[in-house]
């Protein structure tokens, strides 16, 4: 039997995996930041037999209630990923209680983007009709960061900015990207259609390419949360905040969406602008009307549920969505997924899912086009 991490987006430590009914494991923290939560590790060995798999330091996890309710995710292929119903947190320590039908299976926080899956969507963008790759810079650690266009640019089209995986262990947020790309990139599609005669959309679907293949929950190779250093970064530390910054200040937004998880709260959610100083009447008309038209077209969005407006203090404006939302005066929202079950729409065997990523991403479609397209 043996408990292995080494690839892409791994992360687990090993204390003892001697017995198949007494694995002891601990998250491991960000490469350089002391932030815990991501998890992605491979048994093998074990077919047939009685496992029980125990995170001991669960509760020392940067963010403890998210293991209420949570339900790890599993797959033996990397492809197909499902609820390992035999969860449970006591309040200390994460239990898996699972019999594996094969001999390899790996666990996860939530479903993994690879970075092979990423350069696979960068090059459908660069082969679409519609799409074009362009090259902002590199990371920390000498990765590419590329910015998808989509649609023709020009004076009076209206620019859409959607960024992804500030932080690199919310990968929902890159499955989301991926499905908005599929609706933008299908030609039948007639909200896409509509769209893309009046919007050019501008889409980073991986803001932080070294923290997701270090398989890290919240910073980049530097230590730096990216989302947290919008008002100041620099070369040195956050290179990926910095060139984007850059870009969005080249081709201003009408509309700046910042795509998460939430650990805790099992909605999908936005959080809006209003504890801002700057905050005008328009932008609470277009905040009030992009909710509308979302929970219109999807039950799986919810306004009751969400984040408390004083909840990031002086910090807010270090935050992308806060700082183009000051700066630019535009509709600027931080759209957030749950890594547990939608509490409003539950599924059983996948919970929240990759695939409903995606599908919420055409709802945020539809959405915008009856907002920027009627």
């Amino acid at each position: 039997m043996r408990i292995s991490s080494n690839f892409d987006s791994g992360s687990i430590e090993i204390l003892s995996a001697d017995q198949p009914s007494d694995i002891r494991l601990a998250l491991r923290a960000d490469n350089a930041a002391d932030f815990r939560q991501w998890f992605h590790f491979r048994l093998q060995g074990a077919a047939g037999k009685r496992c029980r798999i125990r995170l001991l330091n669960a509760s020392a996890s940067s963010y403890p209630d998210g293991w209420t309710d949570y339900k790890v995710v599993a797959s033996y292929d990397h492809d197909n990923w499902f609820r390992v119903s035999g969860t449970n947190y006591d309040g200390r320590a994460l239990t898996i209680d699972i019999q594996p039908e094969l001999d390899s299976i790996y666990f996860a926080y939530f479903q993994p983007y690879s970075w092979e899956r990423h350069l696979q969507l960068l090059g459908r963008a660069d082969s679409a009709m519609v799409g074009t790759v362009s090259d902002l810079g590199a990371t920390v650690e000498g990765r590419d960061l590329n910015l998808i266009t989509v649609g023709r640019p020009a004076r009076k089209r209206k620019n859409v900015w959607v960024i992804a995986r500030q932080h690199p262990g919310e990968t929902m947020a890159e499955w989301f990207v991926e499905g908005m790309l599929d609706h933008l990139f299908d030609p039948a599609d007639p909200v896409s259609r509509r769209l893309l005669h009046q919007v050019c959309f501008r889409i980073v679907p991986n803001m932080n390419p070294d923290g997701s293949v270090r398989g890290n929950l919240r910073t980049n190779a530097a230590g730096c949360n990216l989302n947290r250093a919008w008002v100041a970064p620099d070369m040195e530390t956050s290179p990926e905040v910095f060139q984007v910054r850059e870009a969005i200040g080249r081709w201003q937004p009408d509309v700046f969406l910042d795509i998460h998880g939430d650990e805790a709260l099992p909605y999908v959610f936005v959080d809006g602008n209003g504890m801002l100083p700057s905050f005008s009447s328009r932008q609470a008309e277009l905040e009030r009307d992009f909710s509308a038209a979302l929970l219109a077209a999807t039950p799986d969005f919810q306004t009751q549920y969400g984040y408390a407006q004083d909840r990031f203090g002086p910090e807010m404006l270090t935050l992308a969505s806060k700082w183009v939302g000051d700066r630019f005066g535009c509709l600027s929202l931080t759209l957030e997924m749950p890594f547990k079950d939608n509490a409003d729409l539950r599924d059983g065997v996948e919970g929240w899912s990759a695939e409903r990523s995606k599908r919420l991403a055409r709802s945020v479609l539809a959405a915008l086009q009856r907002m920027l397209a009627p």
